[in-house]
């Protein structure tokens, strides 16, 4: 029976709460909703379906799953139980099997079978499980790290294939006790027998070199290996006494080659190997790592000061951006040469700022804007004018929902093994705000790597609020077991993670903060609560000094540090910044609208001493030598000999509107362009003349401002809403189990296309006739007993048994698919 349609009967027997819980568990399954259990039991079939349901799975489930997939087989209908199941796993209790048994059924990704034919009756009264289909295509080809059978190895390696038949043969001359073979399959089966036990590879390796016990423990966790030269000849009869682990190996077929540098542990010398159990390891206990501490004030001091620092920084990155936007490179992110530029202007190195303009981007901070192709402020930006806690929220709900990762930056493109470090196999690495730093898995794995943290916490704490000193080892440790099929994931993402956490204060001396706990809990308003309490309130003043300089005592309010940065230069690191005062800063703040009186009003209401001589006396002399050439704007200008008429014009309703202004009696200019400007005088009456040609006008995409919205975080959608779930049973009660009633499925259904997939994939592994049917480009339909052989890319390879030909079709002609009668069980 096919496999969709025994999962489509299992859930349809459920009730409302079982398929609730699945629903919870798997939201993607109802994501579009499914017309009925037919296309449900699909859907949950399907590789992409099962592949998200096993990233969920902690280690004990993924071991009891793949337990029972090496000792099941779908294509035959061969079901195991619990008690099978248990046999295979040490360290395990039935009753403990038996539950997870259950859970994975729960999940869909096992359903209730018959007993395999010949089963014992009490043994055949207890529940015998069967896989998904796609099992198979998402565990891989090592599932549990066992390699293939002899069998399968033989199929797949040609190379193998042929050796195997001389391989048996110098085995059994040589006085093994191993069945002769005269082709390929049957050397396999002998090979496999001869293996087939771990007494019978006790006495095997009896006679191998010292180093060879050694050789076999590296494939105790993963079945291949690489061996230069893997393909070399070695044979028992030729070998001398100071043959090799791996010679001795490969002349005994223990280790197959696949290519010239990778050899294969084959399935049955693995097993024999872990004493003729799957799994050895079972636990259902998480890995408890040896972690250090911290106190509790130190941790809250280290998250404190990261903050009031990454704060500090981002404005006055800010700052610099709207002062001089950053140039792009033709590929798109932002060069070295303005990363090293705003290094010097923030006074840090180089890796930072990459971290900073990352954490701006994704928090919508700067943009890029599509006329001039650089990166700017947007204009009337909220973060600037926020308190300081809930301005750290919206960075930290910016980073959790974003899938780009700012650690990446400065990291290789697609490095190749054996590049040198920090950089690719051809010297490139990622640039800031670039398209080489987006992962769409990563607000998953950020938000995954939290809840560790706060797990590990939780289970570490101290009665005296010492934290636990948590580092990448102990976090991937604890992932590998929680979500083995994300290990990959966690490895590649887990210090850059830490790293930018600690940047936002959620990781503070090490350890997890209180913030960090907040928010890993989805709790923002206590993350903000506490952050008021311990965050020092942002300084409106500073101390100047008879040297030109002024301090500021701690974290400035950042309106007061933007208008300090346009008048003074800032110097030194941290937040107890030091702004210097000279002729060249003074002018900038002049030439942005200051003059002497504003300036010194504003160093007296913003200083705590007494502005010092020296410094006033700057900002006098300066502003007495500024201004002494003007600059202004004109389009255009009015020359005439009649003074008179001018300063009517200029006394008339047109000079505003005009933008007239008088350089002399006889000259007028005006902020209008030539053209605009002598139809509104000829509208008075005037008669001008236009000299010269107008210029050109310019078209430009007028930019404009995107609005910017405070980014508000929502945690990787699990449960579907309850409204969705609840009219989604509805519709499934009213449909019906169309798989489990009917023979067939609705053509062009999800439910079809998986179930004509499922048979033909089956057929190929067994290499079983079929009745296709067939429409050709007229629209004709026809029915035809071939034998599949592959299929790839839309199309299949069948061989036609009536006119012993091969033929390629597309499978989106095929209408039906259908196991021939002859063959069915």
């Amino acid at each position: 029976m096919s496999l969709i349609r025994a999962l489509g009967k299992d859930l349809e027997a459920r009730s409302d709460d079982s398929l609730r819980a699945l629903f919870a568990a798997r939201p993607d399954l109802i994501s579009p909703s499914v017309p009925d259990f037919a296309a449900l039991a699909a859907r949950a079939s399907s590789r992409v379906s099962v592949q998200r349901a096993l990233e969920r799975l902690d280690r004990p489930h993924m071991q009891v799953l793949e337990t029972l997939y090496l000792c099941t087989n779908t294509d035959t209908g061969h079901s195991a139980s619990a008690e099978g199941v248990h046999k295979l796993i040490h360290g395990s209790a039935l009753a403990t099997v038996t539950q997870i048994l259950g859970t994975l059924q729960e999940l869909a990704l096992v359903h209730p079978a018959p007993p395999p034919h010949g089963t014992p009756s009490p043994a055949a009264d207890q529940p015998f499980y069967l896989p998904v289909g796609s099992l198979k295509d998402v565990v891989g080809i090592y599932p549990a790290g066992l390699g293939r059978s002899y069998t399968e190895l033989v199929r797949l390696q040609p190379a193998f294939a042929q050796r195997a038949v001389q391989l048996v043969s110098e085995l059994h001359h040589s006085g093994f006790a191993i069945q002769e073979a005269t082709t390929p399959m049957e050397a396999a089966l002998a090979l496999q027998h001869w293996t087939s036990s771990p007494e019978a590879l006790r006495d095997i390796l009896a006679g191998a070199p010292e180093r060879t016990t050694a050789l076999l423990a590296r494939f105790r966790n993963w079945a291949m290996g690489a061996v230069p030269q893997a393909q070399r000849k070695a044979s028992v009869t030729t070998e001398g006494a100071d043959v090799g682990p791996v010679d001795w190996l490969l002349a005994r077929g223990l280790l197959v080659p696949l290519d010239a540098a990778h050899v294969e542990l084959p399935h049955s010398v693995g097993l024999a190997l872990r004493g003729g159990a799957i799994i050895n390891d079972f636990t259902l206990a998480p890995p408890v790592p040896e972690l250090g501490r911290t106190t509790a004030a130190l941790r809250r001091n280290a998250a404190l000061s990261s903050i009031s620092e990454t704060l500090r920084l981002v404005s006055e990155l800010l700052y610099a951006v709207r002062e001089h936007p950053l140039a792009t490179l033709r590929s798109g992110g932002v060069g070295v040469r303005e990363i090293r530029r705003l290094a010097e202007h923030l006074r840090i190195d180089q890796g930072a700022v990459g971290l900073l303009l990352e954490l701006c981007g994704l928090a919508g901070l700067i943009r890029l804007d599509v006329d001039s192709s650089s990166w700017v402020q947007p204009p009337q930006l909220e973060w600037l004018v926020l308190p300081r806690q809930e301005q750290w929220l919206w960075l930290v709900n910016a980073w959790l929902a974003s899938e780009r990762v700012p650690s990446m930056v400065g990291q290789p493109v697609n490095s190749a093994p054996g590049a040198a470090a920090g950089r690719s196999a051809s010297g490139t690495t990622i640039a800031a705000l670039s398209a080489g730093a987006q992962r769409p898995d990563a607000p998953v794995v950020r938000k995954r790597i939290l809840e560790i943290l706060h797990e590990l916490t939780q289970q570490a704490a101290a009665s005296d609020g010492a934290a636990p000193v948590l580092d990448a080892a102990a976090v991937l440790q604890r992932a590998e077991w929680s979500q083995p099929r994300m290990a990959r994931r966690f490895s590649s993402l887990i210090r850059g993670v830490l790293a930018e956490a600690e940047m936002l204060g959620l990781v503070g001396s090490g350890a997890l903060s209180q913030l960090g706990s907040a928010v890993a809990e989805d709790e923002p308003d206590a993350a903000l609560a506490i952050l008021g309490e311990h965050l020092p309130a942002a300084l409106n003043h500073v101390l100047l000094q008879a040297d030109l300089t002024a301090v500021a005592p701690g974290y400035l309010a950042p309106s007061l540090t933007e208008k300090l940065l346009v008048m003074a230069d800032a110097e030194g690191q941290g937040p107890a910044t030091i702004y210097r005062f000279s002729a060249e800063s003074i002018k900038r703040a002049l030439d942005h609208g200051y003059d002497a009186a504003a300036l010194l009003a504003f160093l007296r209401e913003h200083s705590a001493t007494a502005v010092p001589q020296p410094l006033e006396y700057l900002v006098e002399d300066t502003a007495s030598r500024h201004g002494r050439l003007r600059v202004g704007q004109a389009a255009s200008f009015i020359q005439s000999d009649d003074e008179a008429a001018l300063r009517e014009l200029l006394a008339g309703p047109k000079a505003a509107q005009l933008g007239l202004a008088s350089l002399s009696p006889t000259v007028v200019t005006s902020s209008a362009p030539p053209r605009e400007l002598a139809a509104a005088l000829r509208s008075l009456g005037l008669s001008p003349s236009v000299d010269g040609a107008e210029p050109a006008a310019h078209l430009r995409r007028p930019s404009t401002p995107q609005e910017s919205s405070r980014p508000v975080y929502t945690a990787p959608r699990m449960a579907p809403p309850a409204e969705e779930v609840e009219a989604q049973l509805g519709v499934l009660r009213q449909a019906g189990a169309g798989v489990g009633h009917h023979p067939g499925a609705v053509a062009g259904s999800e439910a079809a296309t998986q179930l004509g997939l499922e048979a033909l994939q089956r057929a190929i592994r067994l290499k079983q006739r079929i009745h296709m049917n067939v429409v050709d480009s007229l629209g004709n339909a026809s029915l035809e007993v071939v034998v599949p052989l592959s299929v790839s890319g839309g199309r299949v390879r069948v061989f036609d048994p009536a006119k012993d030909t091969e033929r390629v079709l597309s499978v989106h002609r095929i209408i039906d698919i259908e196991a021939a009668e002859e063959l069915r069980q």
